[in-house]
């Protein structure tokens, strides 16, 4: 008896949980809602660019008939600023010896650079045998104003400094310290070094939607994916130019404007769910580093980014995987709260490409939040990834309405505030 009325409760809470899904979550509104953010009309999403301004208004449209608050006052765009340094004119003299621009390269936010021996500036060296990446690293995280001499052996790597601190946030801008590289061995007694920049500045925003909630206000449950993609071709393929991005990442922002209607409709939250869809992911993921800067990490109890779900994954139809799924037990919640369903969530089977860190969840998870991917991309062979030819003719959209039923489902219990993700170790 016991069996069979356990049976039946598991079978009941199905049904109930499919019938709360009728008309909320359904194949009609993901076909409608991917269908006008991977349309042509969209010149492919480019961050930065005038094309991405009209679906980001189609998504803050999309949060203001669900019901969602604006995250400010009256906007539901979250704008900021970036400031892309470009170096116009630099020279340098060391011991009376002009070296070769080619051979500088400067870091720095400020207009003009002008410094000698007396201006205060550290001197390091990158020496042969060190390892490149790890010095050039622990040299861009210090606080300090710097020449690095670069020994000649790492002539190939020494371009590639150019990209360090290549852009910043405009209000961050001012406290980026210059550091100025050199290629050769040199101990300089005197030395001169004159630097113009042009200061370019991009505007983005994210579109974000709040539902407060209830009981624990200041507790905040994030659904997020970005919105942008790569934009316009050089070279068109087959008469095609777009970049229409269809399942990176249209699918996970369909995902997410289609919980914001769920989750609303449900009016049952007892934290606060934040809507956010991402700029800026494909030129540096400037969009979720800024978007985490607004948040005390320790009130984000939990980030779904939710991926290119619009292929089946490794498994077929009715699963996805979840990055870092080791990393914290918030994998092991979603999947007990879909048990008696046909839906499986997977750890992540690519662990050597390091998705945990490179997704719009990495701030946060960084920080120690229980901040995962929900993908189902094969990432060693998905054929329209980065390409015009990735369309909404390829997606599967009765699998992605399925899945996005599982992330809703599966949510439950913590937004709920029944269960809160363990965390994982802090980077930052």
């Amino acid at each position: 008896m016991k069996k069979v009325f356990l049976l039946f409760f598991v079978t009941a809470n199905v049904i109930t949980c499919a019938q709360k899904h009728d008309g909320i979550i359904s194949v009609q509104e993901v076909q409608r809602i991917e269908s006008v953010l991977a349309s042509n009309d969209m010149r492919g999403r480019r961050a930065g660019t005038p094309d991405i301004d009209k679906a980001a208004m189609f998504i803050a449209d999309e949060f203001k008939k669900a019901g969602l608050q604006p995250v400010r006052s009256n906007n539901f765009l979250q704008d900021f600023v970036m400031i892309r340094p470009k170096v116009v004119n630099v020279k340098a003299e060391i011991d009376k010896t002009e070296i070769n621009p080619k051979d500088i390269i400067v870091n720095t936010f400020e207009k003009e650079v002008k410094i000698d021996e007396k201006s205060g500036y550290e001197i390091q060296y990158i020496k042969a045998g060190q390892t490149f990446r790890e010095k050039v690293q622990e040299l861009a995280g210090a606080k300090k104003n710097m020449i690095v001499f670069v020994d000649t052996s790492f002539s190939r790597n020494f371009p590639r400094l150019a990209g360090f601190n290549a852009q910043a946030f405009q209000s961050e801008a001012s406290g980026y310290k210059t550091v100025i590289y050199i290629l050769g061995d040199y101990q300089p007694k005197e030395f001169i070094i004159k630097a113009e920049n042009s200061l370019q500045e991009t505007k983005y925003a994210n579109v974000v939607g709040i539902l407060p909630g209830k009981s624990k206000k200041n507790e905040y449950v994030i659904f997020s994916g970005h919105y942008d993609h790569l934009g316009i071709a050089r070279q068109p393929l087959n008469g095609d130019s777009i970049y229409n991005g269809a399942n990176d990442d249209a699918a996970g922002t369909t995902a997410v404007i289609m919980l914001a209607n769920y989750f609303k409709k449900l009016n049952n939250n007892e934290r606060t769910l934040v809507f956010a869809a991402f700029t800026a992911e494909e030129v540096g993921g400037f969009g979720s580093q800024y978007f985490s800067k607004q948040y005390d990490p320790s009130q984000v109890m939990a980030m779904f980014n939710i991926e290119m779900i619009g292929t089946e994954s490794k498994w077929g139809k009715n699963s996805a995987y979840i990055t870092g799924f080791e990393k914290t037990n918030m994998g092991e919640i979603l999947q007990n709260n879909l048990k008696g369903s046909a839906f499986t969530f997977y750890p992540d089977p690519y662990p050597d490409q390091n998705l945990f860190y490179r997704s719009d969840n990495a701030t946060l998870a960084r920080l120690g939040v229980p901040a995962h991917t929900i993908s189902t991309s094969k990432m060693d062979s998905e054929p329209n990834y980065h390409k015009v030819t990735d369309e909404v003719s390829t997606l599967d959209m009765d699998n992605m309405a399925r899945i996005i039923e599982a992330i809703a489902v599966s949510a439950n219990s913590i937004i709920s505030g029944k269960n809160t993700p363990t965390r994982p170790a802090k980077l930052m």
